[in-house]
C-alpha cells in the first residue's frame, strides 16, 4: 500500500481522520454518495514515482466519480464552439459538461480539508459550494446580461427549496412509509431565517418602485438601496458563517453513514495531496470558467432554436442541469432516512446563493459599473416570495411524509410552467406600474 500514500508527501494532515469526518457538512456528505473507489492495482504497478503519483491524480479526479461519463462532454463542447458545428449544441454539451465538475469541487476541497482543518476547510466549501452560478454569474455581468444573472440564480434557490427538497421529502417517504421521518429543526431554523431576510431585502426594491413618486430619480435610489441591502446580505452571511464553523458547529455536522457496500468510497483519509488537490481546484474553476462563458455566450441562441424563453432557461434548465449531482446526493440520502443531510444540501445552497452570490453579483457589477440592482420583477420576486413561505411552513413541526414533498414538487411545476409559456424578451421588464401603464395608455389614446 505503499504507492497509495505517495501522493500524500505534499501536506500534512491538521487532527486526526476522525476528527475531520466528524465535520464534515452535508454538501459534503451528498457529493460523496456519488463517489466511487479507484482501482489503483494497474497504476501500483508503475515503478517511477513521480508518474504513479500522476496517474494516481488522474484515477481519483477523473474517474472516482459515478458521473465521469459525462466528462467527455467538456472536449466535445470545446471542439463544437471551434468547429461551427452550431450554437445551441455548444451550449446543450457545456451544460453537460458542468454537471461532474460541481460535483469534482467538492471533492477537491474536502481534500483540501484534510490538511487545513475543518473550519478553513468550511470556509472554502462556503465560496466554492456554488462555484458554478457564481462564474456563470460573472460572464453574464461581463456580457452585459443582467437578466440572465437574476434568472439564473433565482432559480437555483427555487430549484433548492422547492424541486431538491421536495424531490426529497417526496421520494424519502416514500420509501419509508412504515416509519415516521424527523429531521433537527436547529439547522432548518438558522436556513430559513436567513432566507427570510434575503427575501426582504429582494423584497424592499420593488416595494419601493411602486411607492416611489418621482419616477426619473426612482432608478436611482432603487439602486442604492439594493447595494445597502447587500451590504447587509453579506454581514448577514459572514455572521452565518462564524456561527456554522465556529459557535454551533455541531449544528451542522453531518452524521456518519453506515454502508458497507464496496462501491462507497471511505473518507477516512485523503487520497491526494495538498498541492494536487489544489492545482485540480484551480485548474477545475479553469475550466467552469470557460464552459459558463460558452453557456452564456450561446443561451441566447439555444433559446430562438428550442423554442424556449431566456427566463425559462434561466430559472428552469441552468439550475436542474448544473446541480445535478448535488440535487441526486440529496434525493440519495432521504432514501436513506437522512433528512438531516438532506435538508443541509438544499437549504444550505439555497441560503448560500440568496445571501452570498446574489449581493456579490451585486457587488461586483458595482466595482465593474454596471448597473444591477435586486428589483427581480414582481412575478420573480413572488415565485421567491412562495417558495420561502411554502418552505418554512413544510419544516415547522419537524417531521415529514411524502405529501409534503409532492406539494412543494407541484408548486415548482406550476411556477415552472409560468415561466415556460411567458415570451417576454429578455430586456424587457414583465411588469410596470399600474399607475404608470395607465398614464401611458391614455396618454396614447388622447
Amino acid at each position: 500500500m505503499a504507492s497509495s500514500y505517495d501522493h500524500l508527501e505534499n501536506g500534512n494532515l491538521k487532527g486526526s481522520s476522525k476528527e475531520i469526518k466528524h465535520g464534515r457538512t452535508a454538501h459534503n456528505m451528498s457529493s460523496s454518495s456519488l463517489r466511487k473507489k479507484s482501482d489503483l492495482a494497474l497504476v501500483s504497478k508503475v515503478r517511477c514515482s513521480p508518474l504513479r503519483q500522476v496517474l494516481t491524480n488522474l484515477q481519483e479526479v477523473l474517474l472516482g466519480t459515478k458521473l465521469s461519463i459525462l466528462f467527455p462532454a467538456i472536449p466535445l463542447s470545446i471542439i463544437a464552439h471551434y468547429c461551427n458545428f452550431g450554437r445551441p449544441w455548444v451550449f446543450a454539451l457545456s451544460l453537460l459538461g458542468l454537471t461532474p465538475l460541481a460535483e469534482r469541487v467538492s471533492f477537491l476541497t474536502e481534500q483540501i480539508a484534510f490538511y487545513t482543518g475543518p473550519t478553513v476547510g468550511g470556509l472554502l466549501n462556503a465560496t466554492c459550494g456554488n462555484v458554478t452560478e457564481l462564474i456563470i454569474a460573472l460572464f453574464a455581468l461581463c456580457q452585459g446580461k443582467i437578466e440572465v444573472v437574476k434568472c439564473s440564480l433565482l432559480g437555483s434557490v427555487l430549484s433548492n427549496l422547492l424541486l431538491v427538497l421536495g424531490t426529497s421529502l417526496f421520494c424519502g417517504g416514500l420509501a419509508n412509509l412504515r416509519q415516521e421521518q424527523r429531521y433537527d429543526r436547529k439547522q432548518a431554523d438558522v436556513n430559513t431565517s436567513l432566507l427570510l431576510v434575503g427575501l426582504l431585502c429582494h423584497m424592499l426594491p420593488l416595494m419601493f418602485k411602486y411607492a416611489a413618486s418621482n419616477a426619473p430619480l426612482m432608478g436611482d435610489q432603487t439602486l442604492q438601496l439594493s447595494r445597502a441591502s447587500c451590504i447587509i446580505m453579506l454581514i448577514a452571511y459572514i455572521a452565518y458563517l462564524f456561527f456554522q464553523l465556529k459557535t454551533h458547529r455541531q449544528l451542522f455536522e453531518a452524521q456518519e453513514e453506515d454502508d458497507d457496500s464496496d462501491d462507497v468510497v471511505s473518507d477516512e483519509e485523503p487520497v491526494i495531496g495538498f498541492t494536487s488537490a489544489f492545482a485540480w481546484l484551480a485548474g477545475m474553476a479553469a475550466v467552469i470558467a470557460l464552459l459558463s462563458e460558452y453557456v452564456v455566450g450561446t443561451i441566447e441562441d439555444a433559446s430562438e432554436s428550442w423554442g424556449l424563453s431566456v427566463s425559462f432557461i434561466s430559472i428552469i434548465l441552468l439550475p436542474i442541469v448544473g446541480n445535478a449531482a448535488e440535487h441526486a446526493g440529496a434525493i440519495i440520502f432521504a432514501f436513506k432516512n437522512k433528512l438531516d443531510i438532506s435538508l443541509g444540501v438544499a437549504l444550505g445552497s439555497a441560503t448560500q446563493i440568496a445571501m452570498f452570490v446574489v449581493p456579490s453579483s451585486v457587488i461586483v457589477a458595482w466595482i465593474m459599473g454596471i448597473r444591477m440592482d435586486l428589483d427581480f420583477n414582481l412575478l420573480e420576486t413572488g415565485s421567491f416570495f412562495i417558495a420561502v413561505l411554502l418552505t418554512a411552513f413544510t419544516l415547522q413541526d419537524g417531521t415529514s411524509h411524502y405529501l409534503k414533498g409532492l406539494v412543494l414538487l407541484l408548486c415548482y411545476v406550476v411556477i415552472g410552467a409560468c415561466f415556460f409559456v411567458l415570451k417576454t424578451p429578455l430586456h424587457q421588464p414583465h411588469i410596470i406600474n399600474m399607475g404608470t401603464e395607465s398614464s401611458l395608455g391614455s396618454t396614447t389614446i388622447a
